[in-house]
């Protein structure tokens, strides 16, 4: 069980150099060589984002960046060794708590990897286009529209 998880928004120009550092580190770690998946992870949009940083016992554990406009989640991961846990929902979560409270009313959209359409879907979130292949990963946009 983990017991200190903690989590922190930063803007882009707040992040010292070792946190973007390790996020983009960790980033890799999972999108690129777990997953064998050779894809543009700097795509220039990390500048604009809030980055969301999830501390587990003192390291790295998850990580998602939201970019505002137009609002979308992105970069959404939890280290391999602590999946399971609850640390995806929770970073999911507080990124949907945050896109309310700042956000309010509006569409919120995310580029799903296809075996977690459940997972999205869990929040609210809907397939809005056929499943497409992103760099060898089957890949769903979705959006989670406001209530009315």
């Amino acid at each position: 069980m983990l017991r200190s998880v903690m989590t922190k928004w930063q803007r882009f120009e707040a992040l010292t150099a070792g946190e973007l550092y390790a996020l983009l580190r960790f980033r890799q770690a999972i999108f690129v060589v777990e997953q064998r998946s050779p894809y543009a992870d700097l795509d220039g949009l990390d500048e604009e984002a809030w980055h969301l940083l999830l501390q587990a016992e003192g390291a790295l554990a998850g990580y998602l960046r939201l970019i505002p406009a137009p609002l979308r989640i992105g970069r959404v991961a939890v280290a391999a060794p602590l999946r399971r846990h609850g640390l995806g929902r929770r970073l999911m979560g507080e990124a949907l708590s945050y896109c309310r409270g700042h956000y309010p009313g509006g569409p919120v959209a995310l580029t799903a990897q296809a075996h977690l359409l459940p997972f999205y879907q869990s929040f609210g979130f809907e397939p809005t286009g056929e499943p497409f292949d992103d760099f060898g990963l089957t890949h769903v946009d979705m959006t989670l529209r406001p209530r009315e």
